[in-house]
């Protein structure tokens, strides 16, 4: 209990530090995988507007030969 009111506790983060998803620099606890609100509000609005969609081809035959997976 001591440690406690003396400000000396130890507190270990739940994840360990990585680099922004966005911008590289060192995430926070508060925004992980990002440094900070903006660059997590980046991110979501690039997936709100379909930017990180994995195109499809309309004729699942058509993939198959393009693939040669015939």
């Amino acid at each position: 209990m001591a440690e406690k009111q003396a400000g000396t506790a130890k507190v270990e983060p739940l994840r360990k530090t990585r680099p922004c998803a966005e911008c590289g620099k060192p995430s926070v606890r508060e925004h992980y995988p990002f440094c900070s609100d903006r660059c997590r509000t980046l991110d979501l609005s690039r997936w709100l507007k379909g930017s990180y969609a994995i195109p499809v081809a309309d004729d699942e035959s058509q993939a198959e030969s393009e693939d040669g997976n015939i």
